[in-house]
């Protein structure tokens, strides 16, 4: 396959190898910023893939506590003002239905007091459960369908099977199935992206879906699922110790290092069904 898709580029490279050097074409992820705008203020610039931008920002707005309901978002577009032409398609402005000045003060409270720093671990959980409240959730997931996540993730990820550079991030349905896959070159990305389209479609919130990432569980990926009231959250690698400490806090099944043949459970494993004839 040649040419050049919205999330990945042909770039003319030298392969080495044991049979010498030649030219080549390698397929490489695109990676741009994305400025996210709350009426006139910035609220962030995060690296990412292009594409499903508006999914993005809906679902960053979420995990900040700016929105919770699809109706909270008035409208969401591409900025038409731009400076230069490196912001063409990489500016999007969202209008909510809160003032932008109350909106921002809230998202920056919250960023204030929830980063990862080891410092603040216990204080970034408090604030969270003052904008999140743990989940309640009584849905059980049957240990198998959990194993069965990475082959329905990866068989949905088109751009990495063509670059190998891109995280995924998938919600399923408690029996599997995909209810939206995205991927992006950031993981927390991926996952704004993959929250948002459901809260763009009016599915907040996610009380009987799993979160399943390509990467390690840290703090932040949890904190979304939480604004979004996701149960249930794996990872292919591993746990942070404040990703831990959020989930069991918060009533958040966590399971990591998911690989063929098993995976470990750091919190409410009550909530897992084991095989029938299973010891």
């Amino acid at each position: 396959m040649s040419g050049e898709s919205a999330l990945v580029r042909d770039y003319p490279i030298e392969r080495i190898d044991r049979d010498g050097r030649k030219s080549d074409v390698d397929r490489v992820t695109i990676e741009e910023p994305l400025e996210i705008r709350v009426g006139t203020q910035t609220l962030a610039v995060t690296m990412r893939t292009p594409g499903n931008d508006f999914e993005l920002a809906a679902g960053f707005l979420a995990a900040e506590g700016i929105v919770s309901r699809r109706e909270e978002i008035v409208r969401i577009e591409h900025c038409r003002e731009v400076r230069s032409a490196e912001e063409e398609g990489n500016v999007v402005v969202v209008r909510t239905t809160a003032p932008a000045t109350g909106a921002m003060d809230r998202a920056r409270r919250l960023l204030l007091t929830t980063s990862s720093c080891g410092l603040c671990g216990k204080g970034s959980i408090e604030a969270l459960h003052g904008s999140f409240p743990p989940i309640s959730s009584g849905s059980k997931v049957d240990e198998d369908v959990l194993a069965r996540l990475p082959d329905r993730l990866r068989d949905a990820q088109a751009a990495f099977a063509e670059s190998g550079g891109l995280h995924g991030a998938g919600i399923f349905t408690l029996a599997g199935e995909p209810q939206v896959v995205r991927e992006d070159v950031g993981r927390h990305n991926a996952v704004d992206k993959a929250i948002g389209t459901l809260l763009l479609a009016g599915l907040l919130p996610l009380e009987e879906s799993i979160l399943f990432v390509s990467g390690r569980a840290s703090f932040e990926i949890v904190q979304k699922a939480l604004a979004a009231g996701v149960p249930f959250v794996a990872a292919v690698s591993a746990p942070s110790s404040l990703a831990i400490d959020l989930a069991r806090d918060s009533g958040i099944t966590l399971v990591a290092f998911l690989r063929p043949g098993g995976f470990n459970v750091y919190s409410r494993g009550d909530r897992l069904l084991r095989p029938a004839g299973a010891r």
